[in-house]
This record gives C-alpha cells, structure tokens and sequence, in this order.
C-alpha cells in the first residue's frame, strides 16, 4: 500500500448509523483499545475516536453539536449557497 515511500490514500467509505453503533459499543466496553478495534475491522482510529466522540456528544455527555444539530447545519448550508446562486442569476438578469 506504499508508493515511494508514501501510503496510498484510502478510498472514502460510508458506514450506517448502526454499524458506526455497534463499532462505538465495542470501545465503550473497554475489552479492546480503540486501536485494536480500528484493526480488527479495517478502520481509521481517527474515524472511530469522531464516531465515540460524537456518540458521547449524542448523549449529553460531552460539549457539542448533536448529529441532530449537525444534520441541521449543513442543510442550512446548502439553503444559503442556494439562494447565493439565485441572488446572482437574478442580479444578472434585471440589468
């Protein structure tokens, strides 16, 4: 997975909610490490810490935006670029 001298980039996989569930379960029993658990099924142990991170958040048990919340913002995101696009063809437009 080397090319001279450096990692070949992983392709971007998406996981579901529960499978991502179940990979959160797993570290809060504190059987395995984090790292083990990211190993055992091919993860990132980046990827698994945001998975137990927002698990947490999820819970209340840590400061932050909710999946909830999250899911939220980003549509508000894609409203606001939306209507940035229909400003400018309508600017365009009326001249």
């Amino acid at each position: 997975m080397e090319i001279m001298g450096r990692k070949k980039p992983r392709p971007r996989r998406s996981f579901t909610p529960e499978f991502k569930a179940e990979i959160v379960e797993l570290c809060q029993r504190g059987d395995r490490s984090v790292g083990q658990i990211a190993k055992d099924f091919d993860l990132t142990e980046t990827a698994v810490r945001d998975w137990v991170k927002q698990a947490e958040v999820d819970a209340g048990e840590r400061e932050g935006l909710t999946s909830g919340e999250r899911e939220e913002l980003a549509r508000l995101r894609e409203d606001v670029e939306i209507l940035k696009r229909a400003t400018a063809f309508f600017a365009t437009e009326t001249r």
